[in-house]
């Protein structure tokens, strides 16, 4: 098992029990993400698509505003993050 198995289930836990991480708990985890998801990119030869609509993008305005959050909103952008991961997981070599 590789590094990346955990790291995917602990944003699935965090996402579930979304209500009581705190606003700096979210930030990290999708600033976590924000730096594994080039790097795994980068890995697996998997080239970024469109700025305007790159997932990191959005994962990083999502981290710089956490407050502004609603507990719904923190718990999808957890699991598309750890969607992200998974996909991306399942091109390593």
């Amino acid at each position: 098992m590789n590094l990346t198995t955990p790291f995917i289930a602990e944003f699935i836990r965090a996402a579930n029990d979304v209500e009581r991480l705190t606003h700096y708990q979210i930030s990290r985890l999708l600033d976590r993400s924000v730096d594994t998801i080039p790097k795994m990119r980068k890995q697996s030869g998997i080239v970024g698509g469109d700025r305007a609509r790159d997932v990191v993008i959005d994962l990083q305005l999502a981290s710089a505003r956490p407050p502004d959050l609603s507990s719904a909103e923190a718990r999808d952008v957890l699991l598309d993050a750890a969607d992200i991961l998974r996909t991306l997981k399942s091109f390593e070599p």
